[in-house]
């Protein structure tokens, strides 16, 4: 899963987040080039979430230095770049998916040749595309938040425990959202418990500590 670009997609050199004062996570050293996945492993507490926000623009690096493609981080101009899934899925749960998903894609975007009917079938929620979101299951609700995955052009994905939630059939499809993204240029963090393959490589690691 390594590309041939000399450019990392993101670097990090002795990154740390600090909440008053005292740091989070780090220093933290790692480097993430396109066509590459990178589980963030580590304690409860460790900062795994944290930093996935961090990167997400959610908040602001404490120390050290963050680099995306080899210039300095401006969180603001990665925007439309970075897309974060994390333990809320932001839906609004009155609107259906095919309305979420308009709405996202009217903040950043989309895929060319993609729209919410087929991002939506391909994530198996073929029959409730209008249904209110609330009215939906657990795993129902985490598919129409991953269809997002599908429908908007960013290069880097932040997902924050994506199999949570999901039945076996679940779990394959984040694989091979994960798997067509990496392959078409893309890059992905993830933070799971479980134990996850993916076909091609072993993806990398990331450990961290508090």
């Amino acid at each position: 899963m390594t590309s041939a670009h000399p450019i990392p997609l993101l670097q990090a050199h002795g990154l740390s987040f600090l909440r008053a004062d005292e740091p989070v996570f780090g220093p933290l050293d790692f480097v993430l080039h396109t066509g590459e996945i990178a589980l963030v492993e580590g304690d409860n507490g460790s900062g795994k979430t944290t930093l996935l926000r961090l990167l997400a623009g959610l908040l602001h690096v404490g120390e050290g230095e963050l680099r995306w493609r080899g210039k300095g981080w401006n969180r603001d101009e990665r925007a439309g770049e970075v897309l974060f899934l994390g333990h809320q899925l932001g839906l609004k749960m009155d609107m259906s998916p095919r309305e979420n998903l308009r709405v996202a894609a009217g903040l950043h975007g989309q895929r060319e040749g993609c729209g919410t009917s087929s991002v939506l079938v391909d994530v198996g929620l073929a029959g409730y595309e209008d249904e209110p979101v609330r009215r939906l299951s657990a795993g129902q609700k985490k598919r129409a938040a991953l269809a997002r995955l599908l429908l908007l052009p960013a290069v880097l994905w932040l997902l924050d425990e994506p199999y949570a939630n999901l039945d076996r059939a679940g779990i394959a499809l984040v694989n091979r959202l994960l798997e067509a993204h990496v392959a078409e240029g893309g890059a992905a963090l993830v933070t799971t418990h479980g134990a996850v393959s993916f076909h091609g490589g072993e993806p990398k690691r990331i450990r961290m500590h508090g």
